[in-house]
């Protein structure tokens, strides 16, 4: 039998929209405050479990068809090939590089090596968290 969830489901939306902004915001102050790939992938994590909560597993994977396992691999080559690529320039392994950019609606703005290494955290977070929530959600 299928309960009527609508209240839920409806509020779902907004919580998810608003806890996805604030993955974005926190994934981005991670260089200068708290935050970053890590904390950013759970928040992520964390809606799309709402989402599950709201609706059910077969719904979420149809709106958000991710393979979770690949996005862990993508993210581990990705976080290791930032932190390893210092080695081709010859100094030490994790050694980050940035600079100022003007950018267009932004203005000045440092970019960091070390957004790429924190958007392969990110995915590897949000793939491990996610595949072990769908493996428990789905023993039946």
């Amino acid at each position: 039998m299928r309960t009527n969830d609508v209240m839920l489901q409806t509020v779902s939306k907004v919580a998810v929209f608003i806890i996805l902004m604030f993955a974005v915001n926190i994934f981005f102050a991670g260089h200068y405050t708290p935050g970053g790939g890590f904390v950013g992938g759970l928040l992520t994590a964390s809606a799309i479990v709402l989402l599950m909560l709201a609706f059910d597993i077969e719904t979420v994977k149809k709106i958000i068809p991710f393979n979770y396992v690949t996005m862990v691999a993508v993210g581990l080559l990705l976080a290791l090939g930032t932190a390893s690529a210092a080695i081709f320039f010859n100094v030490p392994f994790f050694t980050h590089a940035y600079d100022y950019f003007n950018l267009p609606l932004f203005g000045e703005t440092s970019l960091h090596s070390a957004a790429l290494f924190d958007l392969g955290v990110y995915l590897v977070v949000v793939g491990v968290t996610m595949t072990i929530i769908q493996t428990i959600g789905e023993d039946e």
